[in-house]
């Protein structure tokens, strides 16, 4: 119970920093003076530091999980506080520091479930999906009311947020001392046999793209509805419905993995569910309220899956580790250029034909990358 605990606090931990700083931009620009320009920065850095950063998991296979999992919780905590401390440097500074502990548990949270419960990755997995988009949400929805609740305003909205990461640190803190047996690596895993994988490749590609769908689809398509005709408000309501509508179809992973040791049409009908969703708002925007639906269920199917794959095509938590920091520091560089290509387009062609067609032909490719990634093989496999 301890375990699960703590895994599940770490799960709480990694998106409420994020998702806090969008519906309080509004008052961190009045207090700071900082540009449109500087603000989008700030919105992006996480995302490149995600990637920048992934690689110091490599630490937990010298140190031990725990351990560092604890450094992360404390690189959190205090990044959360510095980034409250109300000055513009300390709000870059801060988003870095915590971004960078929040980028070791992305790359670390697969391998705990590969190494603590590695006949129920799919149900932890989902779990841990759950988690993700609930607290992301709650995170969001709370931020203008404690905004206006607490003494502090906007600062003391983001600096709440220390609260839980603390009792993070504490709980990982204290699983390192306790004594655990920790098996040894699988004679067939190596680092190095990830890294020549075709199907690592294959499934560092999936996560890239449904990344890059989801942020740009967050990002981009509350205006790709207004300049359609329809009201702000509307537009803002799609895209909370798209995160729910994404919460219940991703509930049902474990009912779809189970018994399942080929993931691939699972891949195939989840990455085309948001093509179809992308290129009906380019065919038929009028129907936003179903097109932006149906992104969302194949997106809430996606990324679970995604996290899946490292457990399911790995043989053990070490070789977990090497594809979880792959996947995820290659995946979210790719991410991060999504926002910013689809508003480049969109400004070059001046419409919105040329950024959502890019995002289906994404999506299609995720799709190949996926039905390839999904084969019952593993990552070392000499025969792949």
């Amino acid at each position: 119970m301890f375990a699960f605990l703590s895994f599940l606090l770490i799960a709480a931990n990694l998106r409420p920093a994020i998702t806090t700083v969008g519906p309080l931009i509004s008052s961190i620009q009045d207090a700071t003076g900082l540009s449109g320009t500087a603000l989008g920065l700030l919105s992006s850095l996480p995302l490149l530091a995600f990637a920048a950063f992934a690689p110091l998991a490599n630490f937990g296979r010298r140190f031990g999980l725990e351990r560092v999992l604890t450094v992360a919780m404390v690189m959190l905590f205090t990044g959360l506080l510095i980034r409250s401390s109300g000055s513009a440097i300390a709000l870059y500074c801060g988003t870095l520091l915590l971004a960078a502990g929040i980028a070791i548990g992305n790359v670390l949270v697969p391998s705990i479930i590969k190494r603590d419960y590695p006949d129920r990755i799919n149900t932890l997995t989902t779990i841990y999906a759950l988690v993700l988009t609930l607290t992301a949400a709650i995170a969001s929805g709370l931020a203008v009311p404690l905004e206006r609740l607490l003494p502090g305003g906007w600062q003391s909205a983001l600096a709440v947020w220390a609260i839980p990461a603390a009792l993070a640190a504490a709980l990982w803190a204290w699983a390192s001392f306790r004594p655990r047996h920790t098996p040894p690596p699988n004679p067939n895993s190596t680092t190095s046999s990830v890294w020549r994988s075709p199907i690592a490749w294959c499934v560092t590609t999936f996560m890239g793209l449904q990344s890059l769908c989801f942020y740009v689809s967050i990002a981009w398509l509350p205006k790709v509805i207004q300049d359609n005709g329809h009201d702000p408000a509307f537009a803002g309501l799609m895209i909370t419905g798209l995160q729910l509508v994404s919460l219940v179809s991703g509930a049902a992973m474990p009912r779809l993995l189970a018994k399942r040791k080929n993931q691939s049409g699972l891949a195939l009908f989840a990455a085309l569910t948001m093509a179809t969703g992308f290129f009906g708002l380019l065919a038929y925007p009028k129907a936003a309220m179903i097109w932006v639906c149906v992104v969302g269920f194949g997106s809430g199917i996606s990324f679970p899956l995604a996290i899946a794959l490292i457990g399911l095509r790995t043989r053990d938590h070490h070789q977990a580790t090497s594809l979880s920091l792959m996947s995820q520091s290659i995946g979210y560089l790719l991410a991060a250029s999504g926002p910013l290509l689809f508003g480049l387009a969109h400004d070059i062609s001046g419409g919105w034909l040329i950024p959502l067609g890019g995002l289906t032909a994404c999506a299609v490719v995720q799709a190949g990358m996926g039905y390839l990634g999904g084969r019952d093989r593993m990552v070392s496999d000499a025969t792949e």
